[in-house]
């Protein structure tokens, strides 16, 4: 593969997602949407010029160098082993596979041919928690003592094959562990389903990670409100980010003196300042290709691994097992824990 010529691209599915790494694929610099591969997409569905071809076979036919798989969830497994078997570097939509052992199989095919695959676990490349990561490492917070987030919105009917969990709960899931450069260790949670689908579609859960930080995630699809925040709290005070706007806060503790008798007797913290940071606002989907794309030249980039995705796949596995059985449930260290 040369550098000279642009990276020969190919997209499977052309759903909600598709379309929209359809879009970012066709202006990509550095990249050609080479086809898009859809069993039943109209013909005129892909950007203006792309053709649309029927398998992943007749797509991969057509000499590409990668492929985005954004196909429904149970079909990853099988479409990401055909590629690996030709050589062919792919993007997989989050959740990698449907269950841990699905997971560790692809993993394995692209690692076994030495191929660069990564996940798109699309929050990692929000402005806003790319900005909050960052001064996280850079330690203003202190200490980390906890992780909330609200996920919460009506129900997407693009969504057939899974539930809330591995839906939604695991872009928080990821996000979590990444933040905090940690991995989930314990998890206990409760799901319902009032929609009359046979998946969940609300669960609320907590978590404690491997360098004692403490979650807390609700996730639903049953509220007319939609919300997408994340609140990091430390020694320090609290950021908080809501991934809709990608706005970010910093709330501090106070440093000023209570002259009022009935608050200082509580050994706590007070309200201080509140900072609103100016953020470059770049569209998260264009920067998780352009780090792909990256990947694919050997540069160094920055993109969730088929690990690291699969750690989260155990994590949702694990949400669901425990509110099946009305526990809490152990993450062997050892395991493919949710790690950064």
């Amino acid at each position: 593969m040369s550098t000279q010529n642009p990276l020969r691209a190919g997209l499977i599915g052309l759903g909600s997602m598709g379309r929209n790494h359809a879009r970012v694929l066709q202006a990509l610099d550095g990249v050609e949407l080479v086809a898009v591969a859809d069993p039943v997409a109209a013909a005129d569905s892909a950007p203006t010029g792309v053709p649309v071809v029927r398998s992943v076979t007749e797509l991969m036919d057509l000499g590409i160098d990668y492929a985005v798989v954004a196909c429904p969830t149970a079909l990853h497994e099988e479409v990401a082993l055909g590629l690996a078997e030709r050589g062919i570097h792919a993007l997989i939509e989050k959740p990698i596979a449907p269950s841990v052992e699905s997971a560790e199989a692809i993993s394995r095919a692209f690692d076994e041919r030495g191929l660069v695959a990564g996940v798109g676990h699309i929050e990692r490349f929000n402005p806003a928690l790319r900005e909050l990561r960052t001064r996280l490492d850079l330690g203003e917070l202190g200490d980390v003592y906890q992780v909330v987030t609200r996920r919460q919105g009506p129900f997407p009917a693009r969504i057939a094959d899974v539930g809330v969990v591995y839906d939604l709960a695991t872009h928080d899931i990821d996000l979590t562990a990444w933040l905090t450069n940690s991995r989930y260790e314990s998890v206990s949670s409760a799901t319902v389903s009032r929609s009359g689908r046979a998946h969940e579609d609300m669960v609320a859960f907590v978590g404690h990670l491997s360098n004692g930080v403490v979650t807390s995630h609700l996730v639903n699809w049953l509220s007319p409100l939609k919300e997408r925040v994340t609140i990091v709290t430390g020694e320090h005070g609290c950021f908080v980010a809501d991934t809709l706007t990608a706005d970010l806060w910093f709330y501090a503790n106070g440093s000023q003196p209570t002259e009022w008798e009935g608050l200082r007797q509580f050994r706590g913290v007070s309200e201080g300042d509140v900072t609103r940071y100016a953020i470059v606002k770049r569209e998260p989907l264009l920067v998780e290709h352009e780090s792909f794309r990256d990947a694919v030249l050997g540069k160094e980039a920055d993109i969730v691994t088929l690990e690291q995705a699969t750690g989260t796949v155990a994590v949702a596995e694990a949400v669901l097992a425990a509110a099946a059985g009305r526990t809490a449930i152990d993450l062997t260290p050892g395991q493919p824990l949710a790690t950064v």
